[in-house]
């Protein structure tokens, strides 16, 4: 007799990733590069912010070798967006700029993170975070091997927020 069993779906937000550019171009074969430049990282120390949908982890698991990502709670994109927003001209996200689409910055990350907008809902605004390298350096690892291995590549979870805050 075969059982069937009645799937429970429940509908939680999906998550909110931050995906880092650690290592640089030199010696990337072109597959990789292409989707670096598909996810908008095209240089070190860039960030961008992506739902954790199937084919966005498919290109993060392929690039996780230069890479860096894990999940990002509202507090880090809000200071992210204040601190590091640009718009295009390259000059600053302003709360100015954010009023002329009825937001604050607070209200903008909290919808971010809970997938009611995306930033790209944001006429203007760049859809990726220009970073400065972390105060205090990467893992003792280094950055050829994997978090897992004390390094900074690869899957950090929510330890991601405090890589973040000490590139702002």
């Amino acid at each position: 007799m075969v059982e069937t069993r009645k799937k429970t779906e429940t509908k939680e937000a999906p998550k909110l990733m931050a995906v880092i550019r650690i290592r640089g171009g030199v010696g990337v074969t072109e597959k990789i590069e292409t989707t670096m430049e598909l996810l908008r990282l095209r240089r070190k120390h860039r960030c961008i912010i992506v739902i954790a949908n199937d084919n966005y982890m498919g290109m993060i698991s392929k690039v996780k070798d230069y890479c860096t990502f894990g999940e990002v709670d509202a507090a880090t994109v809000k200071d992210l967006i204040e601190k590091r927003g640009r718009v295009v001209g390259d000059n600053k996200l302003t709360t100015e700029y954010l009023k002329q689409h009825k937001l604050t910055s607070e209200t903008f990350a909290k919808k971010l993170v809970n997938s009611e907008i995306k930033i790209k809902d944001v006429e203007g605004m760049k859809q990726f975070f220009k970073l400065s390298p972390p105060k205090g350096g990467y893992e003792r690892g280094g950055i050829k091997k994997p978090y897992s291995m004390h390094g900074a590549l690869g899957y950090r979870g929510p330890e991601i927020n405090k890589l973040l805050r000490r590139m702002m």
